[in-house]
């Protein structure tokens, strides 16, 4: 009888733990494109601190126009923000800025201007920071499924995020993961169409990743009742990607996971179907994996893996293709 999937890289929860350098990793690798995605702000401000020098006194800023936009950011009023105010709400804000702190700073106006538009730029950076560790396990699971299948010899296609068309894969696939939403490959000869980060009907919320036996043209995004996406029978894998690395964060990623898997098998058994559910996750301590291992054993999950590991990545990637 062939052993489930998983027993190919795990063979107790123990395997599941991610190991103390792997947890450095991930916090090196977030500080580091922190830090690229930092630059282009800094950039600015260099600018902005250039464009500036002519003016003498706070209150002229009042009369630089080309440089108003940059001035009502050190103001505090976001780009977002700004889009809502009306040029007199905008002059305001600028004036509050002028009276209440760079006339206070004296000389040293010029420098005071240029750390409040870091701090409103910032603020707007730790938001995309909020998302970034998910951007980044979502690039490494698809650059592991990419390298898999071309080791498999097997062509793909790829899901461009914006244009939303489908592009076949070519020899010169570096940074695709950057813009991809879906991949699509032959198995037994038949299609299967993988999507990231969609709606799905019958569960009435987003699932990280959803494996369909289905041709790319039957991804129909919108509210086209033909899409795949809404045919119950075509789904032939979910599963949750939790890609942040903290292990203080590790037990509540596993329980927002858990909980929306349950909500997937109800919503699937439901209609007496059982497509497979896996788990993908960075952050999994001693205890989360004695339970994963567990839900794996008797059959809740059909497949599991450590983010953080590429054998057990490569494992539920051949998984995933050949289902």
């Amino acid at each position: 009888m062939k052993h489930p999937g998983y027993k190919n890289h795990l063979n107790s929860g123990e395997s599941l733990v991610t190991p103390y350098e792997k947890t450095r990793a991930g916090f090196v690798a977030l500080a580091l494109e922190k830090n690229r995605k930092a630059t282009p702000y800094v950039e600015e401000a260099k600018a902005l601190k250039s464009l500036v020098k002519k003016v003498k006194k706070p209150k002229q800023l009042l009369n630089v126009s080309d440089i108003r936009p940059s001035i009502l950011t050190a103001a505090g009023v976001s780009d977002k923000a700004a889009n809502y105010l009306a040029e007199e709400d905008k002059t305001e804000a600028i004036k509050n800025l002028i009276e209440n702190f760079l006339e206070s700073a004296g000389k040293k106006f010029i420098d005071e201007l240029i750390y409040r538009f870091l701090l409103t730029r910032g603020d707007s950076l730790g938001g995309r920071m909020r998302n970034l560790a998910g951007a980044l396990g979502e690039r490494k699971f698809t650059r592991t499924l990419i390298s898999t299948l071309k080791i498999h010899g097997k062509t793909y296609s790829w899901l461009h995020s914006k244009s939303k068309k489908w592009v076949d894969c070519s020899e010169d696939d570096a940074d695709i993961e950057l813009h991809l939403k879906g991949l699509n490959w032959l198995a037994q000869g038949k299609h299967r169409t993988l999507i990231y980060n969609l709606t799905v009907p019958i569960v009435k919320k987003n699932v990280d990743l959803c494996l369909f036996n289905a041709a790319p043209e039957e991804m129909i995004f919108g509210n086209n009742r033909n899409s795949c996406r809404f045919k119950h029978e075509r789904y032939a894998a979910l599963g949750e990607l939790k890609s942040g690395i903290d292990p203080a964060g590790a037990d509540e990623h596993w329980k927002t996971a858990n909980t929306a898997l349950e909500r997937i098998r109800n919503a699937f058994s439901s209609k007496q179907l059982s497509p497979k559910i896996f788990f993908v996750g960075a952050a999994i301590e001693k205890a989360m994996s004695e339970e994963i291992y567990e839900q794996l054993s008797i059959g809740i999950l059909d497949n599991a893996a450590n983010l953080t590991d590429e054998d057990q990545l490569v494992s539920i990637s051949e998984w995933l293709i050949n289902l």
